[in-house]
């Protein structure tokens, strides 16, 4: 007999035999059982979990001779024939391959046959996604009203790719992913029908990387039997397939945990070696963290640690907690994506390597917000002290800094280079009256060490209060009466330069100042700048009456441009063109201008002697 692949020889031939799709199952069962068939069906799901099975355990179990029934006999001609995909009645259509309107046309023409020798002529087809817009505007009419002997099955993995209108005219069922310990359950299964042993763990490697579809299953079980010799083990699937390993990963980790850099990398290029693709290797380690993580959960389960929980680095559990697993997680998973555009992967996967080697002293955000909160604790219990020890806060100061009456100043990180102190005469008359105070810190020392910082920034703060104090006294300015008009919009603009930078740009693009009648005119290039001159207009009136000891207004007037004054100088034809043409004159030089006043004059002329011939022809 010829060889069967097991994804074959084990599909379901009832609705019994349907695993982790309990409710379709039990939904059809009752269906066919109450005679509530429906004309149209859209099976939706994942590969390899049993959609067209189901499809063809409909028909056998609505054309089967001794049915409708639930349950197929598997003994009549209809079963047989649907079975070894021969039946007349029962067609399968492959909606990849036949995607144009023809193809449903030619549907529609066969539907008005009835069937040749079952109950139901039975239309599967699978991709059904596949189909083209028009193909599926021709389906309509015929699943809405098909002839009472006609069902149709779709089945589809893309469902979001299949137009309402089909949907809506169908029953839908979707079916569900395989968990790990099913698809585990009939792999044991099929090993024992071929009368081959296989450990657990192998098992659960091959049902985590089936990742729930019972048809990839088979077909790496079928693989792994090819070069197991009737006995499948974990080592055997490690070795021929290429996979990384649970105990070389241990020892990778632990490396790490050391913080063994050189260790860690000479372990890594000897995996790498062995012929293990990146790929596989930054797969294989992700998988590996992700147990690691799950074990630090509190989660030993073997179905979701794919391996027994005593085959992990003990070492590597416990000195990794929960936020390193996480951070060392991420950054494989990172790795792996950036591998797809690294120009060299090998280079990525060591310096991930070398980055988990320091995972250990890796700080959490949790970490300095709780650090931070702690500082704060501390530091508001010690100003709690100080506010019930006020005397004792300027002699602590002078007791930890006894060389402050020598310095004229202090200096702190926090203020800027150009900040100064009082004169040393205010600092030594302030230490005096500190010292006159009583010194309460030297009966209680914990309370001068645990407010030094509190009192050194006060004091500080009163300096600055004083610094700020002369800053926004008002300046005295010597007034110049004797500078001329121009030299005055220079010291305007040198005396707003720092105040006030706007308006002191705005004055450097003014020009000829003049006086007239106590008003100060000058012009500027733009109405915009003259609106802003009209808003600071008081403050350069005060800076005026500052410097040149006199009271004047300023009138800022628009500068005309020289484009302006050519534009009014145009020659009459050049107007009357830009008048038709609705035209623009960008510039005229002088040259330019005679020439087109003498050539207007001499057209005007020709026209002239033209028309006065004109008119003696006519006459003649």
């Amino acid at each position: 007999m010829a060889y069967e692949v097991t994804a074959t020889r084990r599909r379901p031939q009832r609705f019994d035999d349907l695993v982790g799709q309990e409710f379709v199952a039990a939904t059809l069962k009752n269906a066919i059982q109450s005679g509530k068939i429906a004309h149209a069906y859209l099976f939706s799901g994942p590969r390899g979990c049993g959609k067209t099975s189901s499809a063809r355990i409909l028909a056998k179990a609505l054309n089967c001779q001794n049915g409708p029934s639930a349950t197929p006999c598997e003994k009549c001609t209809a079963c047989k024939e649907i079975t070894k995909g021969s039946s007349l009645d029962v067609i399968e259509i492959d909606g990849a391959s036949n995607t144009s309107v023809n193809d449903i046309r030619q549907i529609k023409d066969e539907v008005l046959f009835p069937p040749n020798s079952s109950r139901y002529k039975i239309y599967i087809i699978d991709e059904v996604h596949m189909l083209s817009t028009s193909a599926f505007n021709a389906l309509l009419k015929t699943i809405e009203e098909p002839p009472e002997y006609v069902i149709f099955i779709f089945a589809t993995t893309e469902l979001h790719k299949v137009p309402a209108t089909i949907k809506s005219r169908c029953q839908q069922f979707h079916f569900r992913l395989g968990t790990v310990d099913q698809i585990k359950e009939v792999l044991a299964k099929a090993s024992s029908e071929l009368g081959i042993q296989a450990d657990d763990e192998a098992l659960f490697w091959i049902a985590r990387e089936a990742t729930g579809s019972f048809r990839d299953a088979y077909t790496l079980f079928d693989q792994v039997v090819a070069f197991s010799d009737n006995h499948i083990t974990y080592e055997k699937i490690r070795d021929k397939l290429g996979l990384v390993g649970v105990e070389r990963l241990n020892e990778l980790s632990e490396f790490c945990v050391d913080g063994n850099s050189k260790l860690a990398l000479e372990k890594l290029d000897e995996i790498t070696a062995n012929g293990v693709s990146i790929e596989q290797f930054v797969s294989n380690y992700a998988d590996y963290l992700r147990s690691l993580l799950l074990i630090e959960s509190g989660i030993t389960k073997e179905s979701l640690l794919g391996q027994n929980v005593e085959r992990y680095s003990k070492k590597v559990i416990s000195s990794w907690n929960k936020v390193m697993l996480e951070r060392a997680l991420s950054l494989m998973l990172q790795l792996f994506r950036d591998i797809r555009y690294s120009v060299s992967p090998r280079y990525e996967l060591e310096l991930a390597i070398s980055r988990l080697c320091w995972l250990t002293s890796y700080v959490s955000v949790t970490e300095v917000k709780t650090a931070i909160d702690q500082a704060k604790a501390l530091l508001l219990q010690g100003q709690n002290l100080i506010q019930q020890n006020p005397g004792s806060q300027n002699s602590s100061l002078i007791q930890e800094n006894p060389n402050m009456q020598k310095k004229e100043g202090f200096s702190h990180p926090f203020f800027n280079s150009g900040y100064q102190q009082e004169e040393s005469n205010s600092v030594t008359a302030e230490q005096n009256h500190f010292q006159s105070e009583p010194n309460f810190s030297q009966q209680n020392p914990s309370i001068s060490e645990s407010s030094s910082f509190q009192q050194f920034h006060q004091v500080e703060e009163n300096q600055q209060e004083e610094q700020k104090i002369e800053i926004h006294q008002p300046k005295v300015i010597e007034a110049k009466p004797h500078l001329t008009v121009e030299e005055l919009r220079n010291e305007i603009i040198k005396e707003v330069e720092l105040s006030n930078p706007l308006l002191s740009s705005i004055l450097i693009q003014t020009s000829n100042w003049i006086l007239k009648d106590n008003t100060i005119q000058f012009e500027v290039e733009s109405l915009f700048l003259k609106h802003q001159l009209d808003n600071f207009k008081q403050d350069i009136i005060e800076n005026i009456k500052n410097i040149w000891g006199r009271q004047v207004t300023i009138a800022p007037v628009l500068k005309v441009s020289q484009e302006e004054k050519i534009q009014e100088e145009y020659p009459e034809v050049i107007q009357i063109l830009c008048s038709d043409f609705k035209g623009e004159v960008i510039s005229v030089s002088k040259v330019q201008k005679n020439n087109i006043e003498q050539n207007f004059n001499k057209n005007q002329e020709n026209t002239i002697e033209e028309r006065h011939e004109e008119v003696e022809n006519n006459e003649f």
